[in-house]
């Protein structure tokens, strides 16, 4: 079973995620905060991150530098779930190693859980 780690602060859009990619086989960590999320990012058998880019107490972009700059965990794809719609949110997440950038409002979580079983076979 593929685990993945879900960065988002937003508690009902992450009990949205977890059980959307729960009913589609994958097992779930969760991390509401930045602090919450360097603390899990390192778990063994992470497979996937989903990473939103506004947290309370950092922003998402040096979730992703931390990612990328692990030697351990850099080849791990992410994808930036973000509603940061401007052209340069992406640029700057697919710069520093991000896989995908999917704005919120313009996916559904079936379109997520599509990408992540695409990017994930």
């Amino acid at each position: 079973m593929k685990k993945i780690l879900i960065i988002e602060d937003d508690s009902f859009l992450q009990d949205l995620e977890v059980e959307k990619l729960e009913k589609n086989g994958f097992e779930l960590i969760t991390a509401s905060t930045g602090k919450e999320a360097l603390e899990k990012i390192n778990e063994p058998d992470i497979s996937l991150f989903v990473l939103d880019l506004t947290l309370p107490d950092t922003d998402g972009f040096e979730i992703l530098k931390k990612i990328k700059g692990t030697e351990t965990i850099k080849k791990i794809p992410v994808i930036v779930f973000s509603n940061m719609s401007e052209e340069k949110y992406k640029k700057e997440a697919m710069e520093l190693g991000a896989i995908e950038f999917m704005i919120k409002s313009n996916f559904t979580l079936d379109e997520l859980v599509d990408k992540i079983k695409t990017i994930l076979k």
